[in-house]
This record gives C-alpha cells, structure tokens and sequence, in this order.
C-alpha cells in the first residue's frame, strides 16, 4: 500500500462551524449597528504573521461601495467572544 502525499493549502479555512459563525456575525451586527445591506464574512484561516499562532479568525465587513473592513482576532473561531469583536 503506497501513501500519497498530499498538498495543504495553509490559507483555506480550517472548518466549517455554522453555529458559532452566524453568533459572531450577529454580534459584529450588534455592536456596529450594521444594516442588513451589509454582508459580514467570517473565515478561521492559518496566520502567517510573525507573533501571530497557528490559526486566527478573520471578520470581514463589507458595506456596499466602501472598502472591506477587516477585524483580526488571534484566536481560533470556537474561542471568539463577543469582546473580541468590540
């Protein structure tokens, strides 16, 4: 029996967890007071940056015709509270 190898992309998203992600996209909703015209994504990818661990959650804001805003938090998408998006 011969084993593959196979290639991880370390940037795509680790998991799905839809429970805890419409939470924290009702929470960003909540404390920023967006409207329903305003898309939130939320995405738990590998963190690159020096000082940064393994996996982060990345929270984009879209506003239709405004640049994407884009919230960081170091922690892994089960760990978000709702102080981290304040």
């Amino acid at each position: 029996m011969s084993t593959m190898n196979r290639f991880i992309n370390p940037l795509a998203p680790r998991r799905a967890l839809p429970e805890k992600t419409r939470q924290i996209k009702e929470w960003v909703r909540a404390e920023r007071g967006l409207g329903d015209d305003v898309v939130i994504a939320v995405s738990e990818l590998a963190c690159r940056d020096e000082g940064c661990p393994d996996v982060e959650t990345v929270i984009g804001i879209i506003r239709p015709g405004e640049k994407i805003e884009t919230i960081r938090v170091h922690k892994q998408l089960v760990d978000v509270d709702r102080d981290d998006v304040r």
